[in-house]
C-alpha cells in the first residue's frame, strides 16, 4: 500500500488535482461529486421517508435520484472554471 501512495505519478496526479484543470482532474472531479451526492442522497431519502417505504428502499432511492440535480451543475461549473482560467 505504501508503494501506491509514494509512487510519484499517483502524488502528481493528486498534486495536479488541487493545481491544473484538464480532462483527468474534471472526470475525477465528477466521480468524486457523484459518489458524495448519493451517499447525502441516500441518507436524505432515510430520514425523509424511511419509516414509510422502507429504509433499504428510501436508501436506494435516494441515491439514485440526488445526482439528478447535482451532475448538471458539477458539469456547468467545471466548464465556467476551465473558461475563466483560460
Amino acid at each position: 500500500m505504501l508503494e501506491f501512495i509514494n509512487d510519484p505519478v499517483f502524488r502528481d496526479f493528486l498534486h495536479s488535482l488541487n493545481t491544473e484543470l484538464n480532462f483527468k482532474t474534471e472526470l475525477t472531479w465528477l466521480i468524486i461529486s457523484l459518489i458524495s451526492s448519493m451517499i447525502g442522497g441516500a441518507i436524505g431519502g432515510i430520514l425523509l421517508a424511511g419509516k414509510e417505504i422502507g429504509y433499504k428502499f428510501a436508501a436506494t432511492i435516494g441515491s439514485l435520484f440526488a445526482p439528478i440535480g447535482v451532475i448538471p451543475a458539477i458539469v456547468l461549473g467545471l466548464f465556467m472554471i476551465s473558461l475563466l482560467s483560460k
